[in-house]
């Protein structure tokens, strides 16, 4: 370490001495003498390992968000959240980690794709896949039956990313949540989407037992079930029968259910099914879907529900009823198909999961549904590029201004005003800003309104208050300038 440091002691004086040659217009052939002086002190102390460079870059599979881009989110929670309150849903939260045993063996084969942490503290612990097993865990801690939550935070997957379709490793789930007492049913009442696929497990797992699938095979096939909606039926089948040892006439009775869809007249031709009808699972599913498209035709949207036996929900902890929305992005051109972007929204009936983390394995009727918001936000955040959408990042609603120099003290007088009054205010804090820049700062940030402060201004007590879009100006009372900034921006007048 000593010969080092007197090595860059060494360097730092000969690069004095270059730089002094410089200045002093040296001959060339002296300076060029001295640099390759100063490059040989170099070579001998070599790279400091402790400088070594770094690439600069988010994790695969995560991203940064701009303030642009955490404005659209905003709003876009704000219409979830305002949706979630509107029928009767109250908010919690818990830990982003959770004890890998309460995580492992609820997620089928998507358990592989848990992200587990190194033993900290004698207990192994694991990165939430999902909000709802941790919210079944919350319900069996506190001996909950009786609950209507969402819960918006963010989960982890060790997947493959695929960040322009919004798929990533860390993303957020909105979720809300039903949960009955052991005589109660209750369906969500407003899902906030144009179109759904339904589903039952019980009429896939029926299903599954008619057409001859092994209870042992049960949920892989299922996986390879739902993945109807991205590849064709032949790939599916081959992954049955060449991946996962399915027989190949075992396969062909399977396509012949999972190929169908329709609405509450597939539901009565398949209880009519003389096979499908006879097993018990399939028959409580079915009947359960009847009644799922008479309260559907009740909410008056039985027409944007779809009844597809393909959805398959690969999660093993769904019971009954499950669900999924894919989006469809409008066709570049006329004449063309829209096309699917992937899940927007999905979930299903879960009532034996609280069961798993209760000492009596007491089971709670559970219905929740989970929004994919960061698809949602890819897509908006598309739609507005391509309409080339302002969208402001501050709820500033008045900037403070002033007219001539020396009046900051005035300035900030002004705007404590206005911030004690409930205003969104702002100031630029120079000293003596130009009120050109201020007047461009508003145009740019989108803020509505200017209060500009003037020598005269003060003088008569009162305030100009500019509109930005159309330039106006008005003479304002002082005592007068809230109830007016109020009434142009259509805050109440009161806070009571």
């Amino acid at each position: 370490m000593a010969e080092r440091a007197a090595l860059e002691e060494l360097v730092k004086l000969q690069g004095e001495r270059v730089r002094g040659l410089k200045q002093q217009k040296a001959s060339a052939e002296l300076i060029e003498e001295e640099v390759g002086k100063l490059l040989k002190l170099k070579a001998q102390l070599g790279p400091d390992e402790s400088k070594q460079k770094f690439v600069l870059k988010t994790p695969k599979g995560t991203r940064d968000y701009s303030p642009r881009q955490m404005a659209v989110r905003e709003k876009v929670f704000d219409v979830i959240i305002r949706c979630f309150k509107r029928h009767g849903a109250e908010v919690i939260d818990t830990p982003v980690f959770e004890l890998k045993e309460t995580l492992t063996g609820k997620y089928g084969e998507d358990s592989k794709l848990i992200y587990d942490l190194k033993d900290q503290g004698g207990e192994l612990l694991s990165l939430r896949y999902d909000l709802t097993v941790p919210f079944a865990r919350y319900l069996a801690m506190n001996k909950l039956t009786n609950i209507k939550r969402y819960h918006i935070a963010k989960v982890y997957r060790r997947d493959n990313p695929a960040m322009t379709r919004g798929r990533y490793r860390e993303f957020y789930q909105c979720v809300t949540m039903t949960i009955a007492g052991h005589v109660r049913k209750e369906i969500p009442s407003a899902l906030c989407i144009d179109s759904l696929q339904v589903n039952d497990r019980r009429i896939l797992d029926g299903m599954f037992a008619i057409c001859g699938v092994s209870d042992s095979k049960f949920r892989t096939i299922c996986s390879s079930v739902d993945k109807l909606d991205k590849v064709s039926w032949e790939e599916v089948k081959n992954e049955m029968v060449g991946e996962k040892g399915l027989a190949p006439e075992v396969a062909d009775r399977i396509g012949d259910y999972v190929q169908q869809h329709g609405g509450v007249s597939l539901v009565e031709q398949l209880l009519q099914d003389p096979k499908l009808s006879q097993n018990k699972q399939a028959l409580e599913g079915l009947g359960d879907l009847k009644l799922l498209f008479e309260y559907l035709t009740l909410f008056g949207i039985d027409d944007k529900i779809s009844f597809d036996l393909s959805l398959a929900r690969g999660l093993d902890y769904y019971t009954g009823v499950i669900y999924e929305a894919v989006l469809l992005q409008t066709p570049a051109q006329a004449g063309e198909e829209p096309l699917g972007v992937g899940s927007v929204a999905a979930g299903g009936r879960y009532d034996g999961l609280v069961g798993m983390f209760d000492p009596k394995g007491r089971k709670v009727p559970c219905v929740g549904l989970s929004i994919g918001v960061e698809r949602i936000f890819s897509i908006v955040e598309q739609r507005l590029e391509v309409l080339e959408e302002k969208v402001r990042t501050t709820e500033t609603q008045v900037l403070v201004a002033s007219a001539q120099k020396k009046l900051l003290e005035e300035r900030l007088k002004l705007v404590s005003e206005l911030w004690d009054a409930g205003i969104k205010a702002e100031l630029l804090y120079k000293k003596n800003p130009k009120l050109l820049n201020q007047l461009q700062y508003c145009e740019e940030a989108g803020i509505p309104l200017v209060a500009i402060i003037g020598e005269q201004e003060l003088k008569d007590g009162v305030i100009k208050l500019r509109s930005v879009t159309s330039r106006e100006e008005v003479n304002v009372r002082r005592e007068d300038l809230v109830e007016e900034i109020k009434r142009r921006t259509g805050q109440p007048l009161c806070i009571c």
